[in-house]
């Protein structure tokens, strides 16, 4: 993984979901409250214990994300 050090997995936290510092908010959560039109202020307001700097790793995590490449295996000899 890149160098994203709030970004936690763990198969006993929200079955493995990628998760901002251990807890129980998701990155995906993150990603989908800002493409529902919040802002980050707002986010940050309905969720004090976050910080700017976990909203922000969501988001280049998600994009991280979004740039991989599936390799289809199946059909290689």
């Amino acid at each position: 993984m890149n160098n994203f050090g709030r970004i936690t997995q763990n198969p006993a936290v929200m079955g493995g979901k990628p998760c901002i510092r251990g807890m129980r908010v998701t990155v995906g959560m993150i990603v989908g409250q800002i493409g529902a039109g919040l802002t980050i202020e707002q986010l940050l307001a309905d969720y004090p214990y976050l910080e700017r700097e976990d909203v922000l790793e969501a988001l280049r995590y998600a994009a991280w994300r979004a740039q991989e490449r599936e390799i289809d295996l199946a059909g290689a000899k």
